[in-house]
């Protein structure tokens, strides 16, 4: 019996460069984005605010991507999930931290999870394009 695992992780370096091409993407969508990036545990590892932002989309942002992370899907379809049922949707959205909408999504490398990307500032639809790009400027 295996007593312990390794682990992989994004690199700080590779969190900035995803949290960079988020807020590249809505500054190209005409939005200002926060980007938030966490490790594999939901750890805030890179935070960038654009300018003009809205100061909430701080808050909102890293949680998205804790919610990706914790739960190891996208913050759509967590939302989609628990969608129908709805006392385990009100006990999940009632966890402190947890974002049912979109703009959260897991970081996957090989098929593994390694960390997870939140976008806040824009329409849904702006905040999943951004945080699609942040994940394929990491080439994955």
């Amino acid at each position: 019996m295996e007593v312990s695992h390794g682990i992989r992780s994004i690199t700080a370096a590779a969190a900035a460069k995803a949290a960079e091409a988020a807020l590249a993407c809505g500054a190209g969508r005409g939005t200002p984005v926060v980007a938030a990036v966490v490790d594999h545990g939901g750890h805030l590892l890179a935070l960038l605010r654009a300018d003009g932002a809205f100061t909430a989309s701080l808050d909102m942002a890293r949680e998205k991507a804790w919610t990706a992370a914790t739960f190891g899907m996208s913050t759509d379809r967590l939302c989609t999930l628990v969608g129908g049922h709805e006392v385990l949707r009100d006990g999940i959205a009632r966890r402190p931290g947890v974002i049912l909408f979109g703009g959260g999504a897991p970081i996957l490398e090989d098929g593994r999870l390694i960390g997870a990307i939140g976008v806040s500032g824009g329409s849904e639809d702006d905040d999943r394009a951004c945080a699609e790009a942040g994940i394929m400027a990491l080439g994955l």
